[in-house]
């Protein structure tokens, strides 16, 4: 299977099956002699990890980060960094139905057609359940940014209808944390936790958006022609599961605006008064914060009886058993800062190589 690495310098690739042994990862480009702090590592992890709230998936996993190789006496040594989380509470008989149905708008026919073979314990390699080592990878790529007074904060601003307003300052990151749904207003996290509930009771799923800035990034990461940031940032996001949409700044409400209304006026210091180019211009940052929101789709798999056909193109139907999460973004956020962070800082490597 192609496509199971990601980045330039910084190069992740992923292993695994949602049902199989364990998910991994080979992460490369690390430099060599950053002291890695792996509790932050694993923080991160169980930010992501299922069966942590009332609204997300009940599998019960530890998710506990096992580094293989690339660190020595808690310091990376600039080889590829190897790490394993084993899969410890699967219930592969929950999917003996979709081993020959496929489930409507999920991977499951493509996955079929296009190899042949899939595995359909819990979708097997199409499963969110990768998505784990993107945290691990992402997870070390942020503490080397922070040391380059680059912070990433990802949160939830909508589920279904019900969204957030307000504007982002850091303090908010808090508020965001303290909260199963991690949305950065104590009181929408109560309408959006009871929603989700309605829609898992209803044996439905709902979709949502994780809105992502970054601060203190300086000007100059990224190429002008195909390889802009943006375009890469894009194509991280959309390469998580359950991904639908990807914009930046203004995104698609730039189309009702005039020029005049959308340029970012410059101040002397060389930053903006506004951010409608959502910090990256040309391809390339400007300094200013980067600001893009990712919107997720309904998780495909309900409890709910629909029509579909089977692997002879018979018409059948089928209905979702076992545990799945009714809403995915409260879990996406470590995910999308993970995946950011690989970006800036396979950028800014790049950068500094010019120099």
């Amino acid at each position: 299977m192609a496509g199971s690495s990601f980045g330039n310098l910084v190069r992740l690739t992923t292993f695994g099956e949602s049902h199989g042994k364990a998910i991994g990862g080979i992460l490369e480009g690390i430099p060599a002699g950053f002291p890695l702090d792996l509790n932050e590592v694993q923080k991160d992890l169980n930010r992501r990890r299922p069966g942590q709230s009332a609204i997300v998936t009940q599998r019960k996993e530890p998710d506990q980060l096992q580094i293989l190789s690339g660190v020595f006496e808690g310091k990376t040594l600039g080889t590829p960094i190897g790490f394993l989380i084993e899969n410890e509470d699967q219930k592969s008989r929950d999917y003996d139905e979709m081993q020959q149905a496929f489930r409507p708008s999920h991977a499951d026919f493509t996955y079929q057609q296009k190899y042949g073979i899939r595995d359909h314990r819990g979708g097997g390699r199409s499963s969110a359940r990768e998505t784990v080592s993107r945290v691990v990878a992402g997870s070390i790529a942020k503490q080397i940014l922070q040391t380059k007074g680059i912070r990433i904060d990802a949160f939830v601003d909508q589920v279904g209808m019900l969204k957030w307003e307000g504007e982002w300052k850091s303090e908010l990151k808090e508020v965001s944390e303290s909260n199963i749904v991690r949305v950065p207003s104590a009181d929408l996290a109560l309408k959006m936790e009871e929603l989700i509930k309605e829609v898992r009771k209803e044996g439905d799923t709902i979709g949502g958006a994780v809105r992502c800035v970054i601060s203190g990034v300086r000007v100059g990461l990224g190429e002008p022609v195909f390889d802009k940031l943006h375009a890469e940032l894009g194509k991280a996001m959309l390469s998580i599961n359950a991904v639908k949409g990807f914009e930046i700044g203004s995104g698609f409400g730039s189309i009702s605006m005039k020029g005049s209304e959308h340029n970012d006026l410059f101040t002397t210091d060389g930053r903006t008064k506004t951010n409608y180019s959502g910090g990256i211009q040309g391809g390339i940052s400007n300094g200013m914060p980067i600001d893009f929101r990712v919107a997720f789709k309904p998780v495909a798999t309900i409890m709910q009886p629909q029509e579909t056909i089977n692997e002879s193109f018979e018409a059948t139907e089928i209905k979702g058993k076992g545990r799945h999460d009714p809403c995915v973004v409260p879990r996406a956020v470590p995910i999308v800062e993970a995946m950011a962070a690989l970006v800036i800082l396979d950028y800014l490597l790049i950068q500094e190589a010019y120099q």
